[in-house]
C-alpha cells in the first residue's frame, strides 16, 4: 500500500477523484507497505518515535531549565506579592482567585478535545502566566510608572498612563512569549487556531491567578484598616472573579490566535508566520488598553466598554473557537477515508471519528463490553491517534507544492498506524457500534433477536472485525482478532 494509491481531497470546484496516481500538484509522500518493526523495541505498545536531537535540545535539559526558571519565578513573585498584601491578605486573595481557575480551564480543555495535546504543554502555559508573566509584568509596570511620575512630576497621570498604556504592552508581551514558546519548541502540538486559544487562554489564565491575588489581597487589607467590613473586597470579587473572569483571556486569546493562524500558513508563506502574531499582539494589546481606560471615559465608561464592547467581542471569539472546533472534526472527517479505502481502518470508523458524541459513545461502549476502564482508555487512544493522523495527512497535502512534508513524516505515519493496529480489537467493534448508534451510518435490520447494546431499533448488532478477544489477552494467530490491516 502507498500513499499513490490512496484517494486524495479534490481541491475546491473540482470533481471527486477515485483511487489512482497522485495529484500531480499535491504529491503526497509514499507510505511503506506496513510500519517497520525492525526498529521497534520488544514492547510494541511503548513504542515513540523519538528522533535524535542536539544536547541542549533535547527534552531533559529543556525541561529542567524550563522548571527551574519558572520555579525561581514563582518565589520571587510569591515574595512581591505577599510583601505586598501580607500574609492574611495573601492567604485571602489566594483562596478567592482560585475559583475562576478550574471554570475556565475546563472551558479551554472542552476546546481542545478533538485532537487533546499533552497535559504539559498546558501546564508550562498556565505556570508561566502565574510565574514568569506575572513577575515580568509586576516589576517592568512598577519601573515604568516610577520613570514616568519622576520625568513628569505627576504621579497621577503617570499612573493613567501606566495602566492605559505601558501595562497593556508589557503584560501582553510577557504572556505572548509562553505562545511564542509552543509554536517554535512544540511545533507538533501547534496545529492551528484552537490550539492557539487554548494555549493563550491557559496562560492569560495563570496570570490573571496572580493578578486577583494582589488586587484581593490588597482590597482585603484597606477593609482590614478602615473597618469597613469587606466591601472592598466584595466589590472586586464581584468585579475581576464574577463579571469579568475571561477579561485576561480574551485579550491574550487574540494572540493565540493569530499563531493559529501562522500555524496554518502554508510552508513558503514566511511572511504570514510573522505577521499574524504580529497583529494578534497589536490587537491584544489595543483590547486591553480599551479595557484598562474605561473608567477615564465617566461614571458609566466601565459599563459602556463592558457591554458594548467586552462581551460582544467574548461572543464573537467564542464563536470564532467552536468553529475551528468544527473545522478540525471536518479534516478528520476528508482525511480519514484515504485510510479506511486502503484498510487501514474499518469503512465506519472515519464517519464516528468525525463526531465528539459518537467518540463518547465508542468508549462507553468499550467500557461496558470489553473490560472497563482499559478497554475505554484503548478506545480513546486510537481517537487520538487517528486525530494525529488526520492532521499529519492534512499538512502533508498542504505542503507538498512548497517545501515538502518534513524529514520525520513517514516514520510519524508509521507510529500512529502502528498504534493503531495495536488497538484495533477493542476500537474496531466500538467505533462501529457508535457510528450506527449515533446515526452517522445506517445498518439494515438483522434477524434475530436484538443486540443487547443497540440503542435503537434500525441499527443492526456490530458485526466485529474477527472473534472478540478481551482487552490485554492475545488474540488468535495472525494478529489481534482476524483483523490485521499488515497481512492483506
Amino acid at each position: 500500500m502507498s500513499f499513490e494509491s490512496l484517494p486524495h481531497r479534490p481541491h475546491p470546484g473540482q470533481a471527486p477523484q477515485q483511487a489512482g496516481p497522485a495529484i500531480a500538484a499535491q504529491p503526497v509522500p509514499a507510505c511503506a507497505d506496513e510500519p517497520r518493526f525492525d526498529a521497534v523495541p520488544p514492547d510494541r505498545s511503548k513504542w515513540r518515535y523519538r528522533p535524535r536531537r542536539d544536547f541542549w535540545r533535547s527534552k531533559a535539559v529543556r525541561a529542567g531549565a524550563l522548571i527551574t526558571l519558572l520555579a525561581l519565578c514563582g518565589l520571587v513573585i510569591l515574595a512581591l506579592v505577599r510583601e505586598q498584601t501580607g500574609t492574611e491578605g495573601f492567604l485571602v486573595g489566594l483562596g478567592l482567585a482560585v475559583l475562576p481557575v478550574p471554570l475556565l480551564g475546563a472551558a479551554f480543555r472542552w476546546l481542545d478535545r478533538v485532537d487533546p495535546g499533552p497535559w504539559r504543554n498546558l501546564l508550562f502555559a498556565l505556570a508561566w502566566g502565574a510565574c514568569a508573566a506575572a513577575l515580568v509584568a509586576i516589576i517592568a509596570n512598577s519601573f515604568a510608572t516610577r520613570w514616568i511620575a519622576t520625568a513628569t512630576a505627576d504621579p497621577s497621570s503617570a499612573d493613567h498612563l501606566g495602566a492605559s498604556v505601558i501595562a497593556p504592552i508589557v503584560e501582553e508581551s510577557a504572556k505572548a512569549a509562553a505562545v511564542l514558546l509552543l509554536f517554535l519548541f512544540r511545533r507538533r502540538d501547534f496545529k492551528g487556531i484552537v490550539d492557539g486559544v487554548v494555549f493563550a487562554g491557559f496562560t492569560a489564565t495563570g496570570f490573571a491567578f496572580t493578578e486577583n491575588i494582589l488586587y484581593l489581597g490588597n482590597a482585603f487589607g484597606e477593609d482590614q484598616a478602615s473597618h469597613s467590613g469587606g466591601s472592598t473586597t466584595a466589590a472586586t470579587f464581584f468585579v475581576r472573579v464574577v463579571m469579568s473572569p475571561f477579561a485576561h483571556p480574551l485579550f491574550t486569546v487574540l494572540t493565540g490566535i493569530g499563531f493559529g493562524a501562522a500555524a496554518l500558513a502554508p510552508p513558503g508563506k514566511r511572511l504570514r508566520r510573522v505577521v499574524f502574531p504580529l497583529g494578534g499582539l497589536v490587537c491584544a494589546m489595543g483590547m486591553h488598553a480599551l479595557w484598562n481606560s474605561s473608567t477615564l471615559f465617566g461614571v458609566y465608561g466601565f459599563y459602556i466598554v463592558y457591554g458594548a464592547f467586552m462581551v460582544p467581542v467574548f461572543g464573537l471569539l467564542t464563536w470564532l473557537a467552536i468553529w475551528s472546533r468544527q473545522r478540525e472534526l471536518r479534516t478528520v472527517a476528508a482525511e480519514l477515508p484515504a485510510y479506511a479505502a486502503a484498510g487501514w481502518l474499518g469503512p465506519a470508523e472515519p464517519l464516528a471519528l468525525s463526531s465528539m458524541r459518537a467518540r463518547a459513545a465508542a468508549r462507553d461502549f468499550a467500557h461496558r463490553t470489553f473490560g472497563g476502564k482499559p478497554a475505554a482508555r484503548a478506545v480513546a487512544e486510537y481517537e487520538a491517534f487517528a486525530t494525529a493522523l488526520a492532521f499529519l495527512r492534512h499538512r502533508a497535502y498542504r505542503s507538498a507544492g512548497a517545501v515538502g512534508p518534513g524529514p520525520d513524516f513517514a516514520a510519524r505515519e508509521q507510529e500512529l498506524l502502528h498504534h493503531l493496529w495495536e488497538r484495533k480489537p477493542v476500537a474496531g467493534p466500538a467505533l462501529l457500534y457508535a457510528a450506527g448508534a449515533t446515526g452517522r451510518i445506517w445498518l439494515p435490520p438483522q434477524p434475530g433477536p436484538p443486540h443487547p447494546y443497540t440503542q435503537h431499533a434500525q441499527y443492526a448488532p456490530y458485526v466485529p472485525y474477527g472473534p472478540q478477544v478481551p482487552y490485554g489477552q492475545p488474540g488468535p494467530a495472525g494478529g489481534p482478532g482476524q483483523y490485521n490491516p499488515y497481512l492483506r
